[in-house]
């Protein structure tokens, strides 16, 4: 590609453009714009051209049509080795563009706008910028196309370094990225067009409510070096928002691995059932232990109780910066990651020993929908973000809990949401004590939990994650000592397992909410 000579600034987004376009105009580049671009450009003393000096004609149509011109797409489009190409631009006075510089209008800002009408929704779709993007991309062999001010400094650094040229690899770079900008806009109108009534009419959907068309559009962040086994690939996707734990920042440690990032997911979203500080500490998916307190030091020190030798190699999620105290404790145990909102110098300073220890910062970002790959298809589900009310708490025994019991009962089923199918988890007010995960049968996740348990099991509560189907998970957990049960009910035997429960003088509430994981 000879030296790129004349460029097109068309932006929506104008970070940093006035500092690459004086840096273009340094290097010789002809800059030709429109509207708000030109004005901002002019007002910064960089010498533009407007567009319609360029095809001779002016913006029209409440600025509609400012570019699509043959003036513009000849000049981005004609293939420069072609003769017959350059005898067409030449007969029609068409001047080379060298790099087409565009993103575009904000469509999706606009449609989650509340109250946004249907005809300010058209008018924000970008006709002209598209274009513009695709006729460069397409003709990427002459053309560079620059889509995103994120490489705005990496393109003038190549530029001077080259006297004014782009190599091919940069430009397929660019082409690509501008391709996959056009696809994900075009999809994002796409989806939300769905959402317009016959009768003209915006309206947002129910957030219950499926696209008939699933779109997804994610980037690539990193290859990992493998996924859950060492004989399969993987990576790892984002969303781009810069929230979640895809976009987490990693401040210490080794590569992140595929089951590292499951498992963070895991210890995030339990962190995330709080208020008040919370440690969760996880071992593949399952809470091995999770506990409340007045800091995250004495919230990290109850869950280790609750299973130290589990915990050894976990990953842990809390929901507050970790401070100096806290990041003492922990950095006496191996552990493989540690995900909080923020790490304050003084818990860096504790973790900086342990060079391999990995601590992410994530921004919280709930997750509308689930999704799981079947063969052929994809599944797609709301998140599980049912919380209980008073009116969900219905006591159905002789005996109801105490205070202190209800307490236990609200922690441990906050937390037995996050253990696998079928679950059991016994706990007192702020610490769990045993965890009953993933068993075929019920029966088995009590007999699991208890078996666990390295606290003393006499006066807690247990948590069930799906009814009881008959009496004999109730009479385990009252061998064991527990006081207490909170499960969904909604079994034919109700009436036998609540039976059973008062013949061993437990209290039980019945929530009519079921949280499986699978």
């Amino acid at each position: 590609m000879s030296r790129i000579q004349r460029a097109i600034l068309s932006v929506t987004d104008k970070t940093g453009l006035v500092e690459f376009a004086r840096k273009l105009s340094g290097l010789g580049v002809e800059l030709i714009s429109t509207g708000g671009t030109a004005r901002l450009l002019r007002e910064s003393g960089i010498a533009v051209r407007d567009v319609s000096e360029l095809t001779g004609f002016p913006e029209m149509l409440d600025g509609r049509v400012k570019t699509l011109h043959p003036k513009v797409h000849g000049g981005i489009l004609h293939r420069r080795e072609d003769p017959a190409h350059r005898a067409a631009v030449t007969e029609h006075g068409i001047q080379p563009i060298d790099m087409v510089v565009v993103n575009l209008y904000a469509f999706e800002k606009t449609a989650g706008k509340p109250g946004v009408g249907l005809d300010e929704l058209i008018e924000n779709i970008d006709i002209g910028g598209p274009s513009m993007i695709r006729s460069a991309a397409k003709n990427f062999h002459d053309v560079a196309v620059v889509t995103s001010p994120s490489d705005y400094g990496s393109i003038a650094d190549e530029l001077a370094r080259s006297g004014g040229e782009l190599s091919a690899a940069t430009r397929w770079r660019l082409a690509q990225k501008a391709f996959a900008t056009t696809a994900a806009y075009d999809s994002t109108i796409a989806s939300t067009l769905e959402r317009v009534s016959a009768n003209g009419h915006f309206e947002i959907q129910a957030e219950s409510a499926f696209p008939p068309v699933l779109r997804l559009s994610f980037n690539k962040l990193m290859d990992l070096r493998y996924g859950e086994n060492p004989h399969q690939k993987a990576a790892m996707y984002s969303d781009g928002s810069g929230q979640g734990v895809a976009n987490g920042i990693q401040v210490q440690g080794k590569e992140l691995s595929y089951n590292n990032i499951v498992d963070l997911q895991a210890a995030w979203d339990l962190a995330q059932e709080f208020e008040e500080p919370v440690c969760a500490i996880i071992k593949h998916t399952n809470p091995c232990g999770t506990a409340t307190g007045a800091t995250l030091a004495e919230a990290y020190k109850k869950a280790l109780e609750c299973d130290p030798v589990s915990a050894f190699g976990g990953v842990i999620g809390v929901n507050r910066p970790i401070d100096g105290p806290a990041a003492e404790e922990m950095a006496k145990l191996f552990l493989e990651v540690v995900a909080a909102p923020a790490f304050d110098e003084a818990a860096k300073a504790k973790f900086a020993a342990k060079k391999n220890l990995r601590l992410v910062e994530i921004k919280h970002a709930p997750q509308k929908w689930v999704l799981k790959n079947v063969s052929g298809g994809i599944l797609l589900q709301d998140s599980d973000v049912r919380q209980l009310g008073k009116s969900d708490l219905k006591v159905v025994t002789k005996r109801a809990p105490t205070p202190e019991e209800k307490r236990a009962l609200l922690f441990a089923w906050k937390v037995c949401k996050h253990v696998k199918s079928n679950a059991i988890l016994y706990a007192r007010d702020g610490q769990t004590v045993g965890v009953g995960a993933g068993q075929m049968s019920r029966v088995d996740s009590c007999r699991v939990g208890a078996m666990k348990a390295v606290l003393p099991l006499k006066g807690t509560v247990a948590a069930s994650d799906a009814f009881f189907p008959f009496p004999d998970g109730v009479e385990e957990i009252a061998k064991v000592g527990a006081t207490a049960i909170i499960q969904p009910g909604g079994s034919v035997r109700d009436q036998e397992v609540i039976e059973a429960a008062d013949r061993y003088g437990l209290a039980m509430i019945l929530t009519g909410v079921r949280h499986f994981r699978h």
